[in-house]
């Protein structure tokens, strides 16, 4: 049995060049976010409090990319050999228990809000919220140009562009309570606010747990590789296929080749090409052998 050979490549989750736009758009949302749980409630606008709650997963988001950078840049060691890219999958299943029990507590309130209405200040909530939507445009502003070329900042912008949409929920519901005086709207918003996050929330402590446990990357299709994989010059059989994620966008892949004939460096090299070149998988150890090892004769299936 021939030795194992890995190649591996390690992508940064953002480059250093985005790490002050992220700085100055961590500094706005929290800012606001703590603003607007202030004016919530002196206004009495539960509206602007769950606004606020949707904010949090902005500053978390654009903390975890500040925190991916920062520790990403720690160089590995013996005990951690594959550095310390899981603090970010750990943060961010931390923030999503988080945010299910802040809007689990919005539901609520919003239900007791429903049942006996609470005077709410419009003018304020509305000069508030269009505060807001300023910090929001301007927080987009600063990460567009990052937001093709990196993961982590790509997340940071979609959640800032997501939180721009609750802003204008609260607008207009203030707009509708200052010329009606339908107190009842600022529930009305601050729920639907609560079930934006919600889904997002899930999914994101669901991909959390899947990477936690070690399972295949959503975007990854294992049968796919497999296929790829068989079809190389001289493979007879594969096994020991997993496909695994550290982090977001940081996929390895360890499997065994058996080939009875041919040679065994150039099945690897090639084999790693076609993990690089078809499926992005740039962090690879490929095991070549003439027999399977173990005498396994089973191989594993995805389909």
């Amino acid at each position: 049995m021939a030795s194992g050979n890995s190649h591996s490549h390690v992508q940064a989750a953002s480059g250093p060049g985005h790490e002050r736009s992220l700085w100055i758009a961590l500094a706005l949302t929290t800012t606001f976010m703590v603003a607007e749980v202030i004016g919530g409630l002196v206004t009495g606008s539960l509206a602007l409090i769950s606004d606020a709650a949707h904010m949090f997963t902005d500053t978390a988001a654009l903390a975890i990319s500040l925190a991916a950078i920062q520790i990403g840049k720690r160089a590995v060691d013996a005990k951690r050999t594959f550095g310390y890219y899981r603090f970010e999958i750990l943060a961010a299943a931390f923030n999503a228990l988080l945010l299910f029990g802040v809007a689990i507590y919005i539901l609520y309130e919003a239900w007791q809000r429903m049942r006996s209405p609470q005077t709410v200040d419009s003018i304020p909530m509305l000069i508030i919220a269009a505060l807001g939507l300023v910090v929001n445009l301007v927080s987009m502003r600063l990460l567009s140009s990052g937001k093709d070329r990196s993961l982590n900042v790509k997340g940071a912008y979609l959640e800032v562009w997501s939180d721009m949409l609750g802003s204008m929920g609260v607008i207009a519901g203030a707009v509708v309570i200052w010329f009606t005086g339908w107190t009842w709207v600022d529930s009305v918003i601050a729920v639907a606010i609560g079930f934006w996050v919600l889904p997002r929330t899930w999914l994101l402590l669901r991909d959390s747990m899947n990477i936690l446990l070690e399972g295949a990357p959503d975007d990854v299709d294992v049968a796919e590789i497999e296929k790829a994989l068989r079809e190389l010059p001289s493979v007879d059989s594969i096994h020991e296929l997993h496909v695994w994620a550290i982090s977001s966008g940081k996929v390895s892949l360890s499997v065994h080749l058996v080939s009875g004939s041919g040679d065994l460096d150039s099945l690897v090299a090639e084999g790693s090409r076609i993990l690089a070149e078809r499926f992005d998988i740039h962090h690879s150890t490929i095991q070549p052998e003439r027999v399977p090892c173990g005498q396994a004769s089973e191989t594993h299936r995805f389909e």
